[in-house]
């Protein structure tokens, strides 16, 4: 029987013990963290984390800017209504990883931080930034421990004294989003110290801290990508420094093996299973990664990466140079900038060019540290390796030179390989403090290093206060990037400074002048200062530098995304006026053309199609987005305006109702709703009316319509003096507040508070000094309660002055002159009125009231008299379909559409308030109530004519 091979043999049993070493992992975690932190004495912990305090304490006052904006405030993934599930389907900015313009950094686990913090303190910057430093501070320490496997004690705490303060790391502390850095770092160097204890005695495998190695991978990459890179180290931390091999021994051993000299050692088979697994553990975490941002590579432009899109050799010789450029922003981070795209970094088209000079310097040093660390043994040239390796590795996804990146250099990205560097010039220093000549020097030259980059550092801190400071730092040292001379615009338009940031702008187009954002942002910030035709010049050459449609190639793909807003803003600026809808009309189609899942411009188009009353066109777009974006409350809620200007308010209300459900703080769909149920006339609906009313003025505490619309529920359901409260609120806020004073006075008018009414109506005249309906009530009080005829009669003359034919007014002006006892007058009145209203029977029977008056005068030789009464004239009110004032905005009509897209951010929706406005159009309901208050309207009327005979 034929004998196994040993090596077999030993192969399948570790392969075995690999199951049962798992289910273990987490039952000796624990222990191996105890094991790991067992040589770091409380004092270093207590220096390092002192260190980091006192360098960034100044951090908790900063705000978020730049990149935070849209990772923190715009987006939604913070937010506790959005279903957890959601933060592993979108990207680390909250776009969906399945739309092109998302950016593919996934990063869930981070965005959960985010997420912590915005529970406990919402959007309150300080918390955010406290995290970041704890987290800072944690790196560090777990950094000490790290360089303890290749420096003496002092040498580490150097090491990671210099680490903590190096300016170059202000970017990922200070800046909110650098958290990614932070929390990959964390499980970065926890994996690679877990790997550093598989190796047992006799050179054996250990299982366990190899499986934990690979979960804490799996964490790191799920906190930022370049997490993974930490199995590179982890390899060559096991061939080089735990089996001692040099790559000359490596060479010879490899070599012997492949001629048939000599089998592989046992150690060396030892070594390939775990790389085995350490790669196909890799292998499987980057399948998984491809599959989640389904095989497509983001959309970047040259000017996020010029680089990228230059030909041979200008693209080769630009991204070699930037590894020096990397390596001296280590070295002396003196000029630090927070954006290195676009023009920052001349391209290098030449071979002659003289920074190529720095690049065949830092290749040459490089390569002769690499030599030194791979071909001779001993601690130091395992020292450098492992400081190369961390240095070089980590930066890889981030270099540009396997795949296209959206930056040219990002200070942030240098987190990780700075340990290296770190642990590099602390090994060099312990080198040289060796030698008594050098000694004192040395720490002389180390304090002052440690010294100076604390203190840049604390001061770089405050150039991220806000984005204002932050972007005129960096144009200190770069003048020639035109984004960042957009930035400050920006900062300075959000500060309604738009003189100033026009400058910006301006300044942003001569340095780029193809830069298509920066025409944007020109064009929208003329537009702010109501310089339309200034405005559409500036677009229309963004629009003139957007790239021709080829024929069979896809446009999205050679373009940004929101660079397609340049026809969205052109159009929504034309628009305004009344005879070029059609020529905005056929700018959305094109953009449509450009981008058939251009959500926005469906959203844009549909609003421009209910301006042009053609509501079943505007509700296929909106249906069209709904099928791009179906969890968008905003496109439920301008369907449902579709459906009211359908005339379907079942509809309308079912697509508000579907707005709520996506986001129940909705404020427009709270809003408008509850009135499409108020008119509605459904008793039954009233309470949910007031319930979104009331959760309406919790989100716009400051909005009187919220308080006035509650004052009309309150009528219609007879709650007087509830109507009274939110009424009286609606006007402390809105003290011109139109509808409201009106109904007040009405509500005064009708629960027998007529005198109190008076001082509502006065001061609603004083704003409104033409309000017919204010008038005829003011003119009732006064006339029925104050008996003061002759200043009814100012009001009555006034209506008629501003309206000669409302006959309401003249009517009741021709009672005056039947109270002053000007029979003839009033007669001559009332047949002019009946004149106007040649159907209402009122006025004919009042006439002949007055003729039979004037008749029976005559007859008897007596003086005109009515009857003597001021009470005969009390019946005779305002006419009844004018008596209750319709609400400030009683349909909902307005639709939810994007403002002018910054090119630099990501888009924003305003949502509008609803206005203070009437409504000629009645409801249902109204004229129910105005025919009721007919009928008791002419029992008045016969109650006056049998005054007027004298009964």
């Amino acid at each position: 029987m034929r004998t196994p091979n040993p090596r077999v043999q030993f192969c399948m049993q570790s392969l075995c013990m690999l199951g049962n070493e798992v289910s273990e992992m987490w039952r000796f975690y624990p222990q191996v963290l105890v094991e790991k932190m067992a040589d770091i004495n409380l004092k270093e912990v207590t220096l390092i984390v002192g260190v980091v305090t006192a360098c960034y304490w100044n951090s908790l006052f900063c705000g978020f800017v730049f990149d935070d904006v849209s990772a923190i405030l715009d987006n939604k993934d913070l937010h506790p209504s959005t279903p957890l599930k959601t933060l592993f389907q979108n990207d680390f900015w909250g776009t969906p990883m399945s739309e092109e313009r998302s950016h593919k950094s996934y990063r869930p686990l981070t965005v959960l931080t985010f997420r912590l913090n915005y529970l406990f303190s919402e959007l309150k910057p300080m918390s955010y930034h406290l995290l970041n430093m704890i987290f800072h501070a944690v790196v560090s320490v777990i950094f000490l421990k790290v360089c303890k496997l290749f420096l003496d004690n002092r040498s580490s705490v150097i090491a990671s004294l210099l680490f903590a303060v190096h300016p170059i790391h202000t970017e990922a502390v200070t800046g909110v989003v650098g958290r990614a850095e932070l929390l990959s770092s964390i499980f970065f160097l926890a994996a690679f110290l877990s790997y550093t204890k598989s190796k047992g005695p006799d050179n054996s495998i250990v299982w366990t801290p190899i499986a934990l190695t690979v979960v804490l991978v799996a964490v790191a990459t799920l906190c930022k990508e370049q997490g993974i890179t930490v199995v590179g180290i982890c390899c060559v931390y096991e061939v080089f420094i735990a089996q001692g091999y040099t790559l000359p021994l490596l060479c010879t051993t490899a070599g012997q093996f492949f001629r048939g000299k000599s089998n592989i050692p046992f150690s060396m088979l030892q070594t390939l299973i775990k790389l085995i697994v350490l790669m196909f553990s890799t292998l499987l975490l980057v399948v998984i990664r491809v599959q989640v941002i389904q095989s497509q590579l983001p959309v970047f432009t040259r000017f996020d990466n010029p680089a990228a899109v230059s030909p041979t050799p200008t693209r080769q010789l630009t991204f070699n140079y930037l590894l020096p450029l990397n390596a001296w922003l280590l070295l002396n981070p003196s000029e630090l900038c927070c954006d290195w795209t676009m023009g920052t970094i001349p391209l290098i088209e030449s071979f002659l060019d003289i920074r190529n000079l720095a690049t065949f310097i830092f290749f040459c040093f490089l390569g002769a540290l690499g030599v030194f660390s791979l071909r001779y043994p001993g601690d130091s040239s395992k020292t450098v390796l492992m400081a190369l390796c961390l240095m070089a590795l980590p930066f890889i996804p981030a270099s540009n030179l396997f795949f296209p990146v959206g930056f040219v250099v990002a200070e942030r990205v240098l987190y990780v390989p700075s340990m290296g560097f770190c642990i590099l010039v602390a090994h060099g220093w312990q080198k040289i403090s060796n030698k008594s000549v050098l000694k004192k020097l040395s720490w002389v030259c180390l304090s002052m290093v440690i010294f100076t980059h604390a203190l840049k550092t604390l001061h770089r801190n405050w150039d991220w206060e806000s984005e204002y400071t932050l972007f005129m730092s960096a144009l200190k040292v770069n003048k020639n990037n035109a984004k960042l001379w957009n930035n400050v615009g920006h900062a300075l338009e959000n500060e309604k400074n738009f003189e100033r940031a026009l400058k910006y702008f301006l300044q942003a187009t001569h340095v780029q002048p193809d830069d298509i954002g920066a025409h944007m942002n020109v064009g929208r910030t003329y537009k702010n200062l109501n310089r339309t035709k200034e405005a559409e010049e500036s677009y229309m050459m963004a629009k003139s530098l957007m790239p021709q449609i080829i024929p069979g190639k896809k446009y999205a793909a050679r373009i940004a995304p929101n660079h397609l807003n340049v026809y969205i803003n052109l159009a929504n600026l034309i628009r305004a006026n009344e005879s070029r809808l059609e020529e905005a009309d056929q700018l959305y189609r094109q953009a449509i053309s450009m981008r058939p899942d251009f959500k926005q411009a469906y959203i844009s188009r549909g609003e421009l199609l209910l301006k042009m009353n053609k509501p079943l066109k505007a509700k296929e777009a909106y249906l069209k987005a709904l099928e791009l974006d179906r969890n968008n409350a905003d496109l439920w809620y301008n369907l449902a305006i579709v459906h009211i200007e359908l005339k379907e308010p079942n509809e309308a209300l079912k697509n508000f109702n579907r707005a709520l459900e996506l986001n129940p703080k909705h404020k427009l769909a709270l809003f408008n709703s509850a009135i499409l149920m108020q008119e509605s006339g459904e008793v039954k609906l009233r309470p949910e009316a007031r319930k979104r009313l009331l959760s309406y003025i919790n989100e716009e505490p400051q909005d009187a319509n919220g308080y006035f619309n509650l004052g009309m529920l309150a009528m219609d359901d007879k709650k007087d003096s509830e109507a009274e409260m939110w009424m009286k609120k609606a006007i402390k806020l809105q003290a011109d507040f139109r509808s409201a004073l009106f109904n007040l006075a009405l509500l005064y008018s009708q629960t027998a508070k007529e005198l109190m009414a008076l001082p509502i109506l006065e001061e609603l005249l004083r704003y409104y000094p033409d309000h017919i309906k204010g008038l005829i009530l003011k003119g009732d009080i006064l006339m029925n309660q104050k008996k003061d005829i002759l200043g009814a009669k100012k009001c009555f003359e006034k209506i008629l002055e501003m309206d000669p034919n409302n006959v309401q007014g003249k009517h009741n002006l021709c009672v005056v002159y039947f109270e002053e006892k000007d029979l003839l007058k009033a007669e001559r009145c009332l047949v002019e009125t009946l004149a106007l209203a040649p159907h209402e029977e009122y006025i004919q029977r009042h006439l002949n009231i007055v003729r039979d008056k004037i008749s029976s005068s005559s007859f008897a030789e007596q003086p005109v008299s009515p009857a003597g009464k001021t009470s005969g004239v009390e019946g005779d009110k305002i006419p009844t379909e004018n008596v209750k004032e319709v609400r400030s905005e009683p349909r909902p009509t307005q639709i939810i559409k994007p403002s002018d897209n910054k090119s630099q951010s990501k888009s924003n929706k305003l949502l509008g308030k609803s206005t203070d406005k009437e409504t000629p159009h009645k409801t249902t309901k109204e004229i129910k109530e105005i025919e009721k208050k007919r009928v008791a309207a002419l029992k008045r009327l016969e109650e006056i004519e049998r005054i007027l005979n004298g009964e």
